[in-house]
């Protein structure tokens, strides 16, 4: 009778180490699964952040276009209220001279 008792004892133990060794597998699966998602996910996003930096750098590119635009506008607005301003309108669109000026024309 003993030795049934230990053959069934070394049957159960064998079964748990089987049970076990599956259950490791099937948790090693799993994180490996988990591991793999991540960088995946790990790489999407640092794509998109790199899209993101260049779209940035762009529109930074933008700005600072604009705003030497504005600059040049608010210098132009300046130069438009001054008399050179009216002057030289008057004689590239007018043809008015001073008194005193000589034109010479160009064949």
């Amino acid at each position: 009778m003993g030795s049934i008792k230990q053959k069934n004892r070394a049957r159960r133990r064998k079964k748990q180490v089987q049970q076990h060794r599956r259950s490791m597998l099937g948790i090693s699966a799993v994180i490996l699964l988990l591991a793999v998602i991540v960088s995946v996910s790990s790489i999407e996003l640092r794509a998109k952040n790199s899209a993101y930096i260049e779209q940035e750098q762009e529109l930074e590119e933008e700005i600072q276009a604009e705003k030497d635009r504005a600059e040049e506008i608010d210098d132009l607005e300046e130069y438009v209220g001054t008399d050179e301003y009216v002057e030289q309108t008057a004689k590239d669109k007018l043809g008015l001279v001073h008194e005193n000026e000589i034109i010479f024309k160009g064949k």
